[in-house]
């Protein structure tokens, strides 16, 4: 049994389109509390404590083979961390420097196996994905109209590849299902081990 340890509804229903049994627990983790300078090192220490989180009490509710997955995205853009928009005017300020441009989405992941967290005997594994996203240039116009769904609010750099974000990526270089919140071609990899 696959626990994700995550109340993100985009990586539940990437588990669930993809056939992956599983069952949410979401850990509780102070995100805030989190801090590293490297963008990649931050996400995989996020996506980390909330696997151990879940990990240290999965065993009475899921069994002792359950695994326990963890993940944080975040989006780099021209050098700056972005995670979710505090507001709809930091999100309509972000849109107004992302649209036309390339960023960076890297989303940590963390996987402990069959028991591990339980008793501290064998290390998780761990990864961050990065795929690059081009958005599209934008008028202001398109700009407010789209944080005014509030979509932005809810995601990682202030935009829901499969929701209504989705229309203004132009390309996207790596792995689709990252972008999203998980990668799926990496969690097919651990798993299989």
């Amino acid at each position: 049994m696959l626990v994700l340890a995550s109340a993100s509804p985009a990586r539940r229903r990437l588990l669930e389109q993809a056939g992956i049994p599983h069952r949410v627990q979401v850990s509780g983790v102070d995100e805030a509390a989190i801090q590293h300078s490297d963008p990649r090192q931050l996400v995989q220490q996020l996506a980390r404590a909330k696997a151990a989180a879940v990990a240290s009490t999965v065993a009475e509710g899921f069994g002792e083979g359950a695994a326990v997955l963890g993940c944080d995205s975040l989006l780099v853009f021209e050098g700056e961390v972005f995670g979710k928009p505090a507001d709809a005017a930091e999100a309509q300020a972000r849109w107004q420097r992302m649209a036309g441009h390339w960023g960076e989405l890297i989303t940590g992941h963390c996987l402990f196996a069959g028991g591990q967290g339980l008793g501290g005997h064998s290390s998780p594994q761990l990864a961050a994905v990065v795929t690059r996203v081009q958005f599209a240039s934008l008028s202001p116009a398109e700009i407010e109209a789209y944080v005014a769904t509030g979509e932005p609010l809810q995601c990682a750099g202030g935009f829901a590849l499969e929701g209504r974000g989705g229309l203004l990526v132009e390309r996207i270089e790596g792995c689709f299902s990252n972008v999203i919140g998980l990668s799926l071609p990496l969690l097919r990899r651990w798993l299989a081990d």
